[in-house]
This record gives structure tokens, C-alpha cells and sequence, in this order.
């Protein structure tokens, strides 16, 4: 706390789920440190550049002005009074990988100081937070969990690209390693959002985000099998939900697609498999099934396109593919996991030309991918032999797509009311 009785923020990870806590803590008052590993975006931080779609350049120089300090230096850190812990917890090998978490972890354990906070915000296993973050910051700090400072969980729910449900108005679930951890994280929480949910502990609140996210993985398999399944009884499944959400109990709507993507769908389930294997000695068996069918859908799309193809008369071998939309969901650049790059990488295999529209993907992020990212327009959509919809992005006109391509396949029901030469998945 400052001398004018400010209390000091520190936001470690400044992605899409960071980024945005921190310019709302800067918003309210809160000295806010926004830590980050990754020079380049803290240089684009200190700029004025948001690189997050939801945090625009006019709100990043707003809490710039207000005292918000990007940094990739740990001293930096020093006599916080809050601590976030928001950092990526991918899969590798099919494994949790929380090198990110302990890392988080051990960074702010030598500046941890009595009577501070801090929380983790990543999607992690439950356990994680008491079993794994809870022995390195005592070790780093020589302080005790729950007795000298305090140790909480509250999982994100941020939602890229929505408008409507927000890190404001979107209940918090949170927790904490003892009532008095709980109450302080609580109370934290009630100055950031507009409605907490307290739990009554640690990996309840854990589970509460991966049960959050294995309920929309497994649907969404659900209604990607039964698309499939529709197609060959010859029933329009796109009809069969319409019809379906009708029903104002008992059901959910849930749409078909070429398969999930970004930091959640494809990774929370199998941290929540991962824990129940290894814990339990028993396998997750609803999990392991969607994933295996939300995997599969690029393949499936990718049959789809090769038959569309041939009966034009049309190898892939040859054929220029304009696949529209890179990110994994629409009004997003967030591309990570996303089942435009597995069917790149088989359409290429079957030599055809791969190119990838999506104008909310900046070239520079991409230049690891070997795809041209071309602009939108009626000239790229009349130059492909096939056009592919991957993401339903609003800039994405659908009169214009049908009128300018030869031949689509829409595996996001973009053009489902339009005239068009092709197939929706």
C-alpha cells in the first residue's frame, strides 16, 4: 500500500484474461503492475498498443495515465498488496503443462509479504492452488498459507469477443484456502465485478470452471456427431435446432462446427480427465469421447471439401482453397487451438493452394504458419476453386460470399438462408 493508502495490484499474465483485470483495477483506483514474461508485449503495453480485442488503445492509454506500469522486471513486484496469477495452462502430450503457474509462482514468492494476497485465476485441476502454488510461495516467501498471508481461487469467465456478458457483469466464483483467505478475496472481488459467488473451497471453485467447460465440450460433440449423422438420413440438423430450441425448459442450444478452439474447449476437459486418471485410477470417459469427435471435425471437413471438389470434377491436388477465418470463434484474433490450422496442414498434405482470410488476425502473429493471409473481398472469394467458412466473423457479408464463390463449404451456417453453390456442414 502506498503512502496515500492505495492498495498495489499485480496482474501477472497479461493476455485476454490479465489484460483486462488490470485496466479495471486501474480504472477503480488500484496501483495496478501488469507482469508480463514477454518483452514484446510489454513494449506494446507501454506504447499504447492493446494487442487484446477486448481492451481497446483509448482504455489502455487511460489507465497508462493512471499509473498502470508494464513490466517484464520482477523487482517491479515488490511490496504488492494483491497478487493474480493469470497465465496460460496448455496441454503437452496430452498432459497439463503449469510451468506458467509455477513460474508465476516462484517470481512473486521472494516479494510475497505479511497480510498480502494472492490468487490464481488460471483453469488448472483441483488441487492445483493448494497442492502445487500454496508450497512455493511458503518456500520462497517463509510465510504460511492461510496464516500470514492469504491464498484464494476464483476461475475466469472471460469471454473474448462478448459484449454482453463482461469481466463486470459476470458473477465471480471465488475462494480461498480458509474462511479469513476467503472473506479478503471476497472482498477484493466485490470492488472489481458486480456479483461474487463464494465457495466453499479451494477446488470446488477449481472444478467449477472445468465442469463450466466440459458441459459446452460435450455438447458441442453431441450436436457435431448428430450433424453428421443428419446429413446421411438426409435431415437438415441446422432446422433441428431451431426446432429444438423452441422448448423453454430442458434444453440448450448448442451448433455444429468445424471443430473447437482457443485456450478452453480443447484443454479444460482434459485437465479435468488428466486429474480423475491420475488421482482416481479411472478414465473420464464422456471427455475422452468428445474429444475424439471435436477433433476429428477438421477431417471430417476436409472429406467434405475433397468430395465437393470432385464432383466438379476438381482434384484437391491443384486446387486454391480459401479457408475463411483463422481464429477459433467470430469477433476474435485469438487463434490458438484452432481447427483451421489442422485442416491447412491436410489440404496441403493433398497439395492443394491453402490460403486463409481473417481480418482480425494481425500477418505478424501468424508468420509461424505457411499460409498467405489474404483480405476479404469479392476478387479473393472468385479466385478459389473452393471458399471454406471456419469462422462466422460479422465482417464476413454472407451475400457477399454466396454471390462471389464458385463453390463453398460452410461449416459455421453462415450462408444457411442465402443461394449458393455448395454444402453446409
Amino acid at each position: 500500500m502506498t503512502d496515500d493508502g492505495t492498495r498495489t495490484l499485480v496482474v501477472v499474465g497479461q493476455g485476454y484474461v490479465g489484460l483486462p483485470l488490470a485496466m479495471r483495477a486501474a480504472q477503480l483506483g488500484f496501483r495496478v503492475i501488469g507482469f508480463d514474461t514477454s518483452a514484446d508485449r510489454v513494449r506494446e503495453l507501454r506504447a499504447g498498443r492493446s494487442y487484446v480485442g477486448d481492451v481497446s488503445d483509448v482504455e489502455l492509454a487511460a489507465a497508462l495515465g493512471a499509473g498502470f506500469v508494464p513490466t517484464d522486471d520482477p523487482a517491479d513486484l515488490a511490496g504488492f498488496d494483491v497478487a493474480v496469477i493469470s497465465v496460460p495452462t496448455p496441454l503437452r502430450d496430452r498432459m497439463p503443462d503449469l510451468s506458467a503457474v509455477e513460474q508465476a509462482a516462484s517470481t512473486l514468492g521472494p516479494h510475497l509479504r505479511e497480510g498480502a494476497m494472492v490468487v490464481l485465476e488460471s483453469t488448472t485441476y483441483p488441487g492445483t492452488t493448494e497442492e502445487l502454488v500454496a508450497p512455493i510461495l511458503d518456500a520462497a516467501s517463509g510465510l504460511v498459507a492461510g496464516e500470514s498471508y492469504h491464498l484464494g481461487y476464483s476461475p475466469e469467465r472471460i469471454d473474448p469477443g462478448n459484449r454482453q456478458h463482461t469481466l463486470i457483469n459476470t458473477p465471480k466464483v471465488v475462494a480461498g484456502i480458509n474462511a479469513a483467505s476467503l472473506k479478503e478475496v471476497q472482498a477484493f472481488y466485490d470492488c472489481i465485478v458486480e456479483q461474487t459467488v463464494p465457495v466453499a473451497t479451494l477446488a470446488e471453485a477449481e472444478m467449477t470452471k472445468l465442469l463450466e467447460n466440459t458441459f459446452r465440450h460435450v455438447n458441442i460433440a453431441l450436436v457435431n456427431e448428430m450433424a453428421m449423422f443428419a446429413r446421411q438420413l438426409g435431415v437438415d440438423i441446422w432446422r433441428v435446432i431451431d426446432a429444438a430450441s423452441t422448448k423453454p425448459f430442458g434444453f440448450m442450444k448448442f451448433t455444429p462446427g468445424p471443430g473447437v478452439g482457443g485456450h478452453c474447449l480443447p484443454v479444460d476437459p482434459s485437465y479435468l480427465s488428466w486429474r480423475v486418471e491420475q488421482h482416481l485410477g479411472r478414465k473420464f470417459e464422456f471427455v475422452e469421447l468428445a474429444n475424439d469427435i471435436n477433433e476429428g471435425m477438421p477431417l471430417h471437413v476436409f472429406e467434405r471439401v475433397g468430395a465437393l471438389l470432385n464432383e466438379q470434377r476438381k482434384p484437391l491436388n491443384g486446387s486454391r482453397v480459401l479457408l475463411l477465418g483463422l481464429a477459433y470463434k467470430a469477433a476474435t484474433s485469438d487463434w490458438r487451438e484452432s481447427p483451421t490450422v489442422p485442416l491447412a496442414a491436410l489440404l496441403s498434405a493433398a497439395k492443394a493452394e491453402v490460403v486463409v482470410c481473417d481480418p482480425h488476425v494481425a500477418p505478424v502473429t501468424v508468420q509461424s504458419l505457411p499460409y498467405e493471409l489474404v483480405p476479404f473481398g469479392a476478387d479473393e472469394l472468385s479466385r478459389a476453386d473452393i471458399v471454406v467458412v471456419m469462422v462466422d466473423h460479422p465482417s464476413f457479408d454472407p451475400d457477399v460470399v454466396a454471390a462471389a464463390a464458385r463453390l463453398v463449404f460452410d461449416a459455421k451456417g453462415l450462408l444457411r438462408d442465402r443461394d449458393f453453390t455448395g454444402e453446409v456442414l
